[in-house]
Order: structure tokens, then C-alpha cells, then sequence
């Protein structure tokens, strides 16, 4: 990572330009058995055809808030970063009424409905499928994305003073999501390049992001991001741990 980067997009793409091939998220549902796993190229590719959706058909603009109203998941880690590399601001599990667009996952569209802007909808099934039928009033992400370009600009350059992450009540300029990033990474047991953490906090937390995205991003490393975790016994969790590579835990109760 290079010490000029200034917000997560500038991260992502260190990262590209240094090691596309390498992996940066590996996801596991346990309640589910999914496991998904995207090298840096991939990841990329999926966050630029999200924030070419965010800027070129939900028109939206640096500044706006989109409350994203999704759990700890490989899509919300893109969401996230396509909401920094557009400039809007990611609040995550922030109120629909307050913001100016919703993307929301299972179980939030009911609430996500208070938004008065433009919503989008995540299935959050295995292999991102489509729903059968989408949420009244909401667009089907996995309908409207794949058709998105895989190169991404944004209208007007990123500015990394300005507000780019609400979580838990606390805003971040991209600036300072990188700096915090940075500054938790030894503390989470990510030295750099190689480190792999795996993480099963959720993202409703600055600890669940920094754990779950941005400190493995700012230092080089990975993550496998494990959601149910509490379904996977003992023994299980220490063959994940063993065959995913993993050198640092951050799990409720426990990190290191």
C-alpha cells in the first residue's frame, strides 16, 4: 500500500496495481455452507460495476448518504468500497428515512422502504442470485449490475477530506477511515503483506469493518470473513483456520 493512498478506493487500487491475483475476501456462511472467494482483481471488477450503478443509473452524487442496510458479506465489502470510489457517503445500518438511497438485504426491505430515493435489493444467496421475484419498490442488484462497466471514473475526483463512512453513530472522512485502518492493523495481528485474518464480527461496528475490510486492505492483507460462525463447530473452525492460511482471529470475545 502506498503511503499517498488517502481513502479505501486509493487502497483497492494499490492493491490492483500491485497483486491483482492474490486473494482479499474469502467469504463463509455457515448457515448456508457458501464459501466465496475473490482475488483482488475480482473484487475490483465487482466494485467498479457497483459504483458505475451508484453514479450512472441511481444518479448518485458525492456527498448523498446510502444507507446500506446489509450484514457482514463479501457484497456489502464492495458496496462499501464502490460508495468510496463514487464519494457518496456508506451509512451503514443508518436510517432510510435520513438517506438519499437504500440498498438493503433480507429481513430490511420493509424498513428500507422509508427511503424516498432509489433502492436496491441484495438476495444474498449463494452465487449472488437473483430473486424470483424482487422486493416491491426495489431494483434487483444481481439483475442490474452484471451489464455495468468494469472500469470505473468517477464525474469528479474523490475528495478524501470529506465524509465517506457513518457507522455506529461515529463519521469518518475517507482520510481517516485509512488512518484508523492503519493505525488498528497491529493491534488486530496484520503486519503487512500475507496476513490473514479471519473475522466474524459484524459490520455494525468500526471493529467489525476494521476487522472485516479495511485494516487487511491498508496493510496488504486478507480476510476471511465468516458470517454464522457460531454454527461451525470447534474442531471445524480449527480446520478453517489451518487450510484458509489464517495467522490473526477477531471474533466476539475474543481477537488475536
Amino acid at each position: 500500500m502506498k503511503a499517498t493512498d488517502r481513502t479505501p478506493a486509493d487502497l483497492l487500487r494499490s492493491a490492483l496495481s500491485e497483486d491483482p491475483a492474490r486473494p482479499l475476501v474469502t467469504f463463509y456462511d455457515d448457515a448456508t455452507g457458501e464459501r466465496v472467494e475473490l482475488s483482488v482483481a475480482t473484487f475490483a471488477n465487482w466494485v467498479a460495476k457497483t459504483a458505475n450503478l451508484l453514479q450512472g443509473e441511481l444518479s448518485a452524487e458525492p456527498g448523498e448518504r446510502v444507507a446500506l442496510l446489509l450484514p457482514a458479506h463479501w457484497q456489502t465489502a464492495v458496496w462499501l468500497l464502490a460508495c468510496s470510489s463514487v464519494g457518496v457517503v456508506a451509512d451503514v445500518g443508518g436510517d432510510p428515512a435520513a438517506a438519499d438511497h437504500v440498498v438493503a438485504g433480507p429481513g430490511r426491505f420493509e424498513a428500507g422502504l422509508a427511503c424516498s430515493g432509489e433502492r436496491v435489493a441484495l438476495s444474498l444467496a449463494p452465487l449472488g442470485r437473483r430473486f424470483q421475484t424482487p422486493p416491491v419498490g426495489y431494483a434487483d442488484y444481481a439483475v442490474e449490475v452484471p451489464s455495468q462497466g468494469d472500469r470505473f471514473a468517477p464525474y469528479a475526483p474523490v475528495d478524501p477530506e470529506e465524509q465517506a463512512l457513518i457507522v455506529a453513530g461515529a463519521a469518518y472522512t475517507g482520510a481517516e477511515v485509512v488512518e484508523q485502518a492503519r493505525a488498528d492493523a497491529p493491534g488486530l495481528d496484520l503486519t503487512g503483506p500475507g496476513s490473514r485474518i479471519l473475522s466474524a464480527l459484524s459490520y455494525d461496528t468500526w471493529a467489525g469493518l476494521a476487522a472485516g475490510l479495511y485494516a487487511p486492505l491498508a496493510t496488504g492483507g486478507s480476510v476471511v470473513l465468516c458470517r454464522n460462525l457460531d454454527q461451525l463447530g470447534d474442531d471445524s473452525l480449527a480446520r478453517r483456520i489451518e487450510s484458509e492460511r489464517v495467522t490473526a482471529t477477531a471474533r466476539q470475545g475474543l481477537q488475536g
